[in-house]
């Protein structure tokens, strides 16, 4: 009897540390994912595959920069042991639900590594760009950071999450070349780009485009735009001869039609940048990034 007490007591001091340096699962022994957005939801589920399922925090057409937590999110994010962010404050909602949520959790924020562009919002006040995403060369790095996180989270699956992240990267590549094919079709002094707010500035960066003025100058669609802005944001479209206004469809568009009337601009604001919708035409983040260079090339044209 002594040395099944002796046995039993080393086997449940292993089993203990072994609890203690592994990381939390859920109730069936299986990663519970959470993504912030779902994008990011969409490019974590192609390096999880069918090892796990990715679920969105947000829902489809919403927009993280205004989004007001409802009382569920606690609870999701008290049943993941994996979220994902975006990070660079892109997720300006997400602490108190963090304070307010039980359990344990990985996280892993997306942007870690990229250097962001900053842009000076007010006199001395300098913000972060979080909407990298919106360059799929900087995606590769989102990936290969989820791809490592799931891999901590869940060694057992490194090679499935390794396979499936270099197949997608590849897919990224591949959508890289297909929007230098179509940006190329405009020329390059007609490339500009006219936001409703700071939202494409990585996507002109990487593809050779000019902003030459958003309604709203600042990285967030939650701001507000003075009459002397505005003012100002008519002169530049005016002396710019840009042809359009693009914004996302979730975006107020009362500012930008006025502006519009002023100069005899058109408005384009069926884009999707912030979010996957619930079928077409941006049921995932590649889908959505087509959608997005098909609208801009024929709005320039």
């Amino acid at each position: 009897m002594k040395k099944i007490s002796i046995f039993s007591t080393i086997l449940l001091t292993l089993l203990f540390l072994t609890s203690c340096n592994s990381t939390p699962k859920s109730n069936n022994g299986h990663l519970k994912i959470l993504a912030s957005t779902t994008f990011l939801a969409d490019i974590a589920q192609n390096i999880a595959g069918d090892r796990a399922k990715v679920d969105s925090l947000l829902p489809f057409d919403a927009d993280p920069h205004a989004y007001q937590p409802a009382p569920s999110d606690v609870a999701d994010i008290s049943a993941s042991n994996v979220l994902i962010l975006n990070g660079l404050k892109y997720e300006s909602f997400i602490q108190p639900l963090l304070n307010n949520a039980d359990g344990d959790r990985l996280i892993i924020t997306a942007s870690s590594g990229l250097e962001p562009r900053q842009l000076e919002e007010e006199p001395g006040v300098i913000a972060n760009d979080p909407h990298m995403w919106l360059d799929p060369k900087r995606v590769i790095k989102y990936v290969e950071n989820i791809r490592d996180g799931l891999i901590k989270a869940d060694p057992a699956g490194a090679n499935i999450y390794n396979a499936n992240a270099k197949a997608y990267i590849m897919q990224l590549n591949n959508l890289d070349a297909w929007i230098v094919e179509q940006v190329n079709t405009i020329p390059a002094d007609q490339r500009l780009l006219v936001t409703n707010h700071e939202a494409l500035g990585y996507f002109a960066d990487r593809y050779g485009f000019t902003i030459v003025a958003t309604v709203i100058p600042s990285v967030s669609t939650d701001a507000s735009t003075s009459a002397k802005e505005l003012a100002a944001a008519i002169d530049q479209v005016k002396a710019s001869h840009a042809p359009a206004i693009f914004l996302d469809k979730v975006e107020n568009s009362k500012l930008a039609n006025q502006i519009a009337e002023e100069t005899g601009i058109k408005v384009v604001d069926d884009l999707h940048l912030e979010s996957l919708t619930n079928g077409t035409p941006a049921a995932t983040y590649i889908d959505m990034m087509k959608h997005n260079v098909m609208r801009i090339v024929d709005g320039l044209k």
